[in-house]
């Protein structure tokens, strides 16, 4: 398997085969796009800081007069934040770790070992991507009622433990992996779960990086299934806090932003950290 730098080098676009013209037409479209992305975000971050008189006179602010810092303690005065916060880390942080945890192992079983039934199970797991969740969630819902799981953390957790695009996407990582490293470890008397150890799991860090930043920004950003399956405030999650703030004849939308900017810190940082792999995992997969 040739080395990841290489793969990025050979799959980039060489920059000398453009002419100037095609160039500057792909750094325009490039600052276009830029720009469409990041407005929202400033526009919001503008949002947060003004006042409730700059809120309410409905006319547009392109930088507050006197920029309300204390915007963002307000939230903790208004809402009990930290405890919605606390609940989303919780929640996003143990799925996260459920799909690291199981779906590298069950992509592993399904890519290279063989035992009957294997196409028949792994269609199976694959089929459950076509139920969509809503469809789940009212069966759902009435067994986690009746086991008494509603307003508690694992009626947040478990119907999210795993899924099968997980599963799917360690298969295609796994699946080229050279035969030959796992027969060498047998060899050497590696048991199947050190091998899967010590050999597998260290090759798979650009598709963990790419599994685990996508299930906590997906589950830190849900909102039906908490919606539905919490009733007390403390139980509720940061993007249903955001909702207080919503009232019958007045929106507090500066508040509403201050809460949203916190909503995205903890996702903005887990993208920087994990960005390296990120990158070269999205690559090696469209590669593939």
């Amino acid at each position: 398997m040739p080395p990841t730098s290489s793969l990025l080098r050979d799959s980039s676009i060489d920059r000398d085969r453009l002419f100037p013209g095609d160039r500057l037409a792909a750094y325009a479209l490039l600052v276009i796009l830029a720009l469409v992305t990041v407005v929202p975000l400033l526009y919001m971050i503008v949002l947060a800081l003004q006042s409730d008189a700059e809120v309410l006179s409905g006319d547009p602010v392109l930088w507050p007069a006197d920029p309300q810092w204390g915007n963002f303690t307000r939230l903790f005065d208004a809402a009990p934040f930290g405890r919605f916060f606390l609940n989303s880390f919780v929640m996003a942080g143990a799925i996260t770790i459920a799909h690291l945890v199981f779906d590298p192992l069950i992509g592993y079983v399904f890519a290279k070992m063989e035992f009957p039934g294997k196409r028949i199970a792994f269609v199976a797991v694959l089929s459950t991507l076509m139920v969509p969740f809503f469809v789940r969630m009212l069966p759902i819902y009435a067994i986690f009622s009746n086991l008494g799981w509603i307003d508690s953390y694992q009626g947040l957790i478990v119907p999210f433990l795993m899924d099968a695009y997980g599963i799917f996407l360690m298969r295609q990582f796994i699946r080229p992996l050279p035969n030959e490293l796992i027969e060498a470890a047998r060899v050497d008397g590696a048991s199947e779960f050190g091998i899967y150890l010590r050999v597998i799991l260290p090759q798979l860090k650009p598709a963990l990086a790419v599994l685990s930043l996508f299930t906590f920004v997906f589950q830190w950003n849900e909102f039906l299934w908490p919606l539905i399956a919490t009733s007390r405030t403390e139980m509720r999650t940061l993007p249903i806090g955001l909702t207080l703030f919503n009232q019958e004849y007045f929106t507090q939308w500066n508040l509403t932003a201050a809460g949203a900017l916190i909503l995205f810190l903890p996702t903005a940082l887990f993208f920087v950290i994990t960005q390296k792999f990120l990158v070269e995992g999205i690559t090696l997969s469209g590669l593939k």
